[in-house]
């Protein structure tokens, strides 16, 4: 099954008048239990599997037999050919070229904010087809993302980057910025910017490119587009990492971000969790005493509240949330 796709619970096709003929006789023979359903010719159910065919020809099986009855029984004895295990035939958008853009690090007060871009065409995606290539947040083993980082890096024809804003940079950009959306946005926009600067190893060329819905205005992105990144469409949506290209730069993207972490680790001698919590709160406060306040800021992410609890100072209250308000300014925190 190709990466990004869910597993098959509804499934509709049209049939001609002889197949629908031929397919209620079969049900019969299988013990399928018939029932009314108004508009159509026929309905049946049995175990997980659940069928209506409507005066209309159109044929729905849903229920968690769906992929076993099409490939089993509706593929070879009443369609007489094979679509399933093709998703790219059923969903021609899968093969498409396109970029992938995802982050990570966003609601962590210590680290840096990570921005990854894939490009992906019909060789990579097939190349990945049983390689484990999901949302990262789906992935616990930091193993496991370093091992799919770099099969996605060595992959023929797939162009990737990342662009890693440190924490004393970050601080910096929010102070101009205000806002979490208006930084990540500048990032994704880099990130495109970057891949489509690499437009002549990529073939062919993408038609789109695709990231999370982060911001409640899409323009938030599209007015930070740089001219590159204006030659192409910009799809934003919620749950973006199912598509295969989201999903590898989210692993991109999620292991600069331990890879970074980690090395700001060694470098101020302690252990710096990853999060928002009361274990990062301590962390916070232990940094301050050994760095002082003035540290602070080379490694972590300064409008978190964590910041002014680890300072002893005080919080503002939380504002109520708005649908025109950046969604989130601290992941949790």
């Amino acid at each position: 099954m190709v990466g990004g796709v869910k597993p098959l619970s509804s499934y509709t096709c049209k049939l001609t008048d002889p197949q629908a003929a031929a397919l209620e006789a079969l049900l019969r023979t299988q013990n399928f239990k018939f029932r009314e359903v108004p508009y159509a010719r026929f309905a049946a159910e049995k175990d997980k599997t659940n069928l209506v065919f409507y005066e209309s020809g159109k044929l729905v099986v849903q229920g968690k037999g769906t992929r076993e009855f099409i490939e089993f029984v509706l593929e070879p004895e009443i369609l007489k050919e094979a679509r399933l295990g093709y998703e790219a035939v059923l969903n021609p958008e899968l093969l498409m070229p396109r970029l992938g853009v995802d982050e990570s690090g966003k609601g962590d007060f210590f680290g840096p904010l990570c921005v990854a871009g894939v490009y992906v065409n019909e060789a990579v995606v097939n190349a990945w087809k049983d390689s484990g290539i999901r949302d990262s947040k789906n992935i616990s083993s930091d193993r496991k993302i370093k091992e799919l980082a770099e099969l996605i890096r060595k992959t023929p024809g797939c162009v990737t980057t990342v662009v890693s804003i440190g924490n004393e940079a970050y601080n910096r950009l929010y102070q101009k910025m205000r806002s979490v959306n208006t930084l990540l946005a500048w990032g994704h926009a880099r990130v495109i910017e970057n891949l489509m600067g690499q437009k002549h190893r990529m073939n062919p060329t993408p038609v789109r490119a695709i990231s999370d819905q982060f911001a409640s205005n899409k323009e938030t992105v599209a007015k930070a587009l740089m001219p590159l990144g204006r030659e192409i469409e910009l799809v934003q949506k919620h749950r973006a990492e199912e598509d295969l290209a989201v999903a590898a730069a989210s692993i991109l993207a999620r292991q600069e971000f331990v890879t970074r972490l980690a090395g700001l680790g060694r470098e101020f001698e302690m252990e710096l969790p990853r999060g928002a919590s009361a274990a990062v709160d301590a962390a916070a406060k232990e940094f301050i005493a050994r760095y002082g306040p003035e540290g602070l800021p080379k490694a972590a992410k300064m409008h978190f509240r964590t910041a002014l609890r680890a300072q002893g100072l005080p919080e503002p209250p939380k504002t109520p949330w708005r649908r025109t308000i950046a969604v989130k300014n601290e992941g949790g925190s």
